[in-house]
C-alpha cells in the first residue's frame, strides 16, 4: 500500500479521488469505485501498488498493437480493480475484485525478468492500467532507461493530468473505443463518454503511437451510424495511419443474452474505416479476416 497520486483531502477526513472522471468521493475506511484505491485517515492509498494478479510473455498482437514493433514479445502485468463495469467483461475475475490479491514484486524486479525472457518491452493491461499508476509509473521510468518500451491496453477514462503524466512514458497504447453512449451508459456504467476522446487527443499530442479497438455489440454499436461515427472520429482527430481493431462479440459475464456478432456486421465496419481512408483496418476474434 502506498500514498496515492491524484486526490485532495476534504472535510471531515474524506478525500476526492482524481484520477478519472468518476471524481469518488471517499469516506474514511472506504474504497472508490475500482476497489483498490481506499481512504486510510483521511489520505488516499493505492492499494494494487507493487501486487500483481497476473504476469505472462505475449506477443504484442494480443494487445492488440498491430503497427508497433510488429513480431515482438513483451511482458504483460495486471493488478486487481478497474473503474469500469463491462457487462461483458472477459476479464471480470480480476478487473470487479474485491480482494486484494497478487505477487508483491518491486519495479526492479517486474523489469528485470522482462529482460530475463527477452521481452522488447512491458505491457500494461488486462484490466485498466490507470487505476495502479502509482506502481505502473515507476516501472515505466525504469524499463525506458533500461530500453525497454511501455504501451498500456487501456479504457480511455481518465482525467486529463493522469493522462497527460502517463504519456511521458508511454510508447504506445490501444484504447477501446465502444463509440456508443447506449453501450458506454447501459453496459459500462460510464455516464459520458468525453473524457476518453479528450485523452486520446492527449496521447495522439504527446506522439504516443495510438491503435483503437471497437468491440461491435449487436443492440449497442453495430449500426452504420454509429460505426461511421467511430471512423469519422478517428479520421479527423487522430488521423488516417491511426489502425483501428473490430472485434467480434462474443457473450460473456453479466451479457449472455446478446448474440454473438454477424461476421458481416465485422465485414460492415471494416469496409466503412477503408471507405474513409483509414489505411490499416484489422477484424479481432475472427479468424482468416484481416
Amino acid at each position: 500500500m502506498k500514498e496515492a497520486d491524484f486526490w485532495k483531502p476534504l472535510k471531515d477526513k474524506k478525500v476526492q479521488c482524481q484520477l478519472c472522471p468518476r471524481n469518488c468521493v471517499i469516506g474514511e475506511g472506504k474504497v472508490g469505485f475500482c476497489n483498490v484505491r481506499k481512504n486510510k485517515e483521511g489520505k488516499l492509498y493505492s492499494l494494487v501498488y507493487g501486487k500483481f494478479c497476473s504476469i505472462a510473455l505475449d506477443p504484442i498482437e494480443k494487445k492488440p498493437l498491430y503497427h508497433f514493433h510488429p513480431g515482438s514479445q513483451v511482458l504483460s502485468l495486471a493488478t486487481v480493480g478497474c473503474n469500469l463495469r463491462c457487462s461483458f467483461c472477459q476479464n471480470w475475475e480480476i478487473s470487479t475484485a474485491k480482494e486484494i490479491r497478487g505477487q508483491d514484486l518491486t519495479p526492479e524486479q517486474v523489469v528485470s525478468i522482462a529482460k530475463d525472457y527477452s521481452a522488447l518491452g512491458i505491457a500494461y493491461t488486462y484490466t485498466e492500467p490507470l487505476i495502479a499508476i502509482e506502481t505502473y509509473l515507476e516501472i515505466m521510468k525504469i524499463a525506458r532507461k533500461q530500453g525497454l518500451f511501455n504501451v498500456w491496453v487501456s479504457n480511455g477514462y481518465t482525467n486529463p493530468e493522469p493522462a497527460k503524466k502517463a504519456a511521458k512514458y508511454l510508447d504506445a497504447i490501444n484504447v477501446d473505443l465502444k463509440g456508443s453512449k447506449k453501450m458506454y451508459n447501459e453496459l459500462c456504467a460510464v455516464p459520458d463518454d468525453k473524457p476518453i476522446y479528450e485523452a486520446l487527443k492527449i496521447y495522439k499530442q504527446n506522439k504516443v503511437h495510438i491503435e483503437t479497438t471497437t468491440l461491435i455489440v449487436p443492440g449497442y454499436n453495430d449500426d452504420e451510424k454509429t460505426l461511421q461515427g467511430i471512423v469519422d472520429w478517428v479520421k479527423q482527430n487522430l488521423g488516417t495511419e491511426t489502425p483501428m481493431h473490430f472485434s467480434r462479440f462474443h457473450p460473456d459475464h453479466k451479457l449472455t443474452n446478446v448474440p454473438q456478432t454477424p461476421i458481416e456486421t465485422i465485414k460492415k465496419a471494416l469496409e466503412i474505416a477503408k471507405k474513409a481512408g483509414i489505411k490499416h483496418v484489422h477484424a479481432g476474434n475472427v479468424p482468416n479476416l484481416l
